[in-house]
């Protein structure tokens, strides 16, 4: 029987959200129903991934530049909806859009789809981490008293900020590195997709809390 590899572990864990959303799907809102799209897109296409690396596929480059325009989309839809203030909406309507055709402009006219998109990954981070990052701050300037941690998307949005936080560095770094410090740097960002995937999972099992 082959042994299973942290690639597979990593691939496996995008089932992780799907699960947890399947479990306490009565409590999916309208923000929460976003982020359930985003992780079933994650999950669709980490099984291509994987399908096509036991293939023998050369390049499947493509697919990740396809697969950053659409977690770009769907992430941005996520936090207009997640954001309360007119001001963080319409900054979500500018840059996300700004983002996703930055994105294929360099994969169609810049880098070129068969290359690792290390432009398109790293912007993608910038935009999420700074969404993130205010989504934390509305959540710790609102008037109202909450439990945080029983709220989902405190759980999603952290996985989106340790995720990104941490990648961004193997995204700005990845081209300019040999193969056996490329293999390391992957490792990294294997690891950090199964925790991510976990707090993702964490999220949508949350029920919605009274506020107070």
């Amino acid at each position: 029987m082959e042994q299973l590899s942290l690639n597979d572990y990593s691939a496996a864990s995008a089932a992780l959200p799907m699960i947890a959303a399947a479990i306490n799907f009565r409590h999916i809102d309208r923000v929460l129903v976003v982020a359930v799209f985003y992780f079933l897109a994650a999950a669709l296409f980490e099984l291509i991934l994987m399908l096509s690396m036991r293939a023998g596929l050369a390049n499947n480059m493509p697919l990740i530049h396809l697969f950053i325009a659409l977690s770009l989309s769907l992430f941005s839809v996520l936090y207009y909806r997640a954001f309360q203030s007119k001001t963080l909406q319409r900054l979500v309507l500018f840059l996300g859009p700004a983002s996703v055709l930055a994105v294929i402009v360099s994969s169609l006219f810049i880098g070129g789809i068969w290359v690792y998109p290390s432009f398109s990954n790293t912007l993608q981070s910038v935009v999420l981490m700074s969404f993130s990052l205010l989504f934390f701050y509305q959540i710790f300037t609102r008037q109202e008293y909450v439990h945080i941690e029983k709220q989902a998307m405190f759980w999603i949005n952290s996985g989106v900020l340790i995720y990104f936080s941490v990648n961004i560095f193997l995204f700005m770094l990845f081209d300019l590195v040999i193969v056996q410090q490329q293999e390391e740097l992957y490792a990294i960002h294997l690891i950090i997709n199964i925790f991510s995937n976990i707090l993702y999972a964490t999220g949508l099992l949350c029920k919605p809390q009274k506020t107070t």
